[in-house]
């Protein structure tokens, strides 16, 4: 599908007005302006990441509650488990408050189901094991929040459960002794973008406060809530979820406590990621080095490990299990390579890639731990939600699914609601869900989804689009103005790096396929005599076409200081490319179809 390229138009009135009023460099009241920020308070508020803008965490759905009953837990000593998700996001929240509860002196261990055996969530199997080893009390992170009948086994049981999570509600609340959640019902917290990790942490501080009966804590416990920062950081980059608002001051203080003060493990995990040798650590580290290694673990059933090696103290075995991470993670970019490569193949046999509102994807032994990312990567470069299953090779059991929407405004829970009817089960979010289904409804499946979607398009009249903040030509970037932009991270979700226009562009060289497998491109990009690296990630397909194109080009991009041997220069990350003929220089061009 094709992706429109909208650039947002120049309001250089607003632009003076902003300056005048905050003294920013006018290429960052510029790119705020182009984000709906107009005034010196609304800009102050935007790029201030003081942690005193942390609400209350007793003000968070359910945490009063929670906190009673964890605490009365502990007084009591009774044997608490953390069961949390196996994602980057259920790791690092699990890791939060694992550490947290021991250092209040809870009788506390954890659980972290395997995602190949076990399935997402809450388990009725689990539950009955961890009642049986005398566990008294769960505490769930990053799940929980539609497991009803998990929580009737509870009660019957005689385990209490408390639930901490951020998914989405369904209608019918499980029976627990407290529910933690940004958007539950009935409330109105004013911030409902937290991830796991992020609510996990706002619990762990009000326990803190609780249990020095103040809202100052001690210095033991300040540390902990500070080094908790980094977790919380990583889960929330890890979950893509909006930067902004309070994950933007989570995220913001939790990298620079990675830089100063990470974890035994992380450290060690930071030393194979070969990010100790890095001037910056930003959120694309967590992006693309830390979190892809935690959920590495995850994917390939060890999550179990992520969360030793988030806790272990200093030594050998934090080292290990740091190589040994990093290990699963070099198998799980092969892993994903294959399946990537077999649903391509399917797309261009079977479907229309090009006009299809949505793809739905099926191999048999497709591995489940890799056909999420499988999904990103396909929605991504479709323009359109993808779903991808896994078909057991005995067909006995379900197909496992994971779906992504990409860069459109699907929304896919409510996509997969409409077929709830021919499917096992399933859950999620807005723009992420996993399900399971009998491969023989697959078929029919596909149809009612991709109606669903189809759907949503017509009502919402929105196509994929490229957002472009400002045009700025090659001339115009230097080390000073990238600097000067980056006093808007954390980027992510929500708050992207800004994204700029160069029209006319020639290749100073021949663009080349770099990175295993040929799957990234590089190319040294002229405009008017200034020269610069261009890199495209994942695109190296765009090698041959940018290659044969007659004349000059306009490149979207991303600018960024690469780093490397001690030196700091300026690159471009490309966004998208298109042929530079029969465009009026100015104009909005249309994209090419390239993802």
């Amino acid at each position: 599908m094709k992706r429109k390229w909208r650039i947002v138009p120049h309001d250089s009135a607003r632009v003076e007005q902003l300056i005048r009023g905050s003294n920013l460099p006018p290429v960052v009241a510029q790119l705020l302006v182009s984000r709906g920020v107009y005034d010196s308070a609304a800009a102050d508020s935007f790029l201030s990441t003081k942690l005193t803008g942390l609400r209350d965490p007793a003000l968070l759905p359910g945490v009063p509650d929670a906190t009673e009953r964890i605490a009365k837990a502990i007084e009591d000593k009774l044997p608490i488990v953390i069961y949390g998700d196996y994602d980057c996001d259920g790791m690092t929240g699990t890791a939060i408050l694992y550490n947290g509860l021991k250092l209040l002196g809870a009788d506390v261990s954890y659980h972290i189901p395997n995602r190949l055996e076990d399935g997402y969530g809450l388990n009725p199997d689990a539950i009955n094991k961890l009642a049986h080893r005398g566990k008294r009390m769960i505490v769930s992170v990053d799940c929980g929040i539609t497991s009803v009948a998990c929580a009737e086994l509870c009660r019957e049981l005689g385990v209490q459960l408390v639930i901490t999570d951020h998914h989405t509600i369904d209608e019918t609340l499980p029976d627990a002794e407290a529910i933690v959640h940004p958007r539950l019902p009935g409330t109105s917290y004013p911030f409902g973008e937290l991830c796991g990790a992020g609510v996990a942490f706002k619990l762990a501080w009000a326990l803190c406060q609780k249990i020095c009966g103040a809202k100052k804590v001690t210095e033991p416990m300040r540390r902990y809530l500070m080094q908790s920062l980094t977790l919380a950081a990583i889960g929330t980059v890890a979950d893509v979820v909006p930067l902004v608002d309070e994950n933007r001051i989570l995220v913001s203080h939790g990298l620079r406590m990675l830089a100063a003060e990470p974890s035994p493990g992380l450290a060690e995990l930071m030393k194979v990621a070969k990010l100790t040798d890095s001037m910056t650590l930003n959120t694309q580290s967590i992006a693309f080095s830390l979190a892809p290694r935690l959920n590495a673990a995850g994917r390939l059933g060890q999550a179990q490990l992520g969360v030793e090696l988030l806790t272990a103290p200093a030594g050998e075995r934090a080292q290990s299990l740091a190589d040994y991470i990093d290990q699963l993670n070099k198998n799980r970019d092969s892993l994903q390579r294959s399946v990537t490569l077999a649903a391509q193949k399917q797309v261009k046999e079977r479907f229309d890639a090009e006009n299809d509102p949505a793809l739905v994807l099926a191999g048999v032994g497709w591995h489940q731990g890799v056909i999420g990312v499988v999904a990103g990567r396909l929605s991504d470069k479709y323009a359109k939600p993808v779903i991808i299953l896994s078909m057991d090779s005995s067909g006995k059991a379900d197909a496992v699914g994971s779906g992504r929407v990409g860069p459109t405004s699907i929304n896919l829970y409510d996509a997969l609601a409409s077929s709830s009817e021919r499917l096992s089960r399933f859950g999620g979010h807005r723009a992420a869900a996993g399900l399971s289904i009998d491969e023989r409804q697959i078929d029919a499946f596909r149809e009612e989804f991709c109606e669903a979607v189809a759907q949503q398009i017509a009502e919402s009249n929105v196509e994929p689009e490229i957002v472009i903040d400002a045009e700025a030509p090659f001339g115009q970037i230097n080390l000073n103005t990238v600097k000067q932009i980056e006093t808007m991270e954390p980027f992510g979700e929500g708050n992207p790096r800004p994204t700029l226009l160069c029209q006319n562009v020639t290749l100073a060289e021949p663009a080349r396929r770099m990175g295993s497998g040929d799957r990234h491109l590089t190319v040294r990009l002229d405009q008017g005599g200034k020269v610069i690296r261009g890199v495209a990630f994942g695109c190296g397909d765009w090698c041959e076409e940018m290659n044969e194109c007659d004349g000059p080009i306009h490149v979207a991009y991303r600018p960024v200081i690469n780093e490397f041997g001690g030196y700091r220069r300026v690159e471009v990350h490309l966004v998208d490319w298109k042929p530079a003929q029969h465009e009026a220089r100015g104009s909005a061009p249309m994209a090419k179809s390239q993802h």
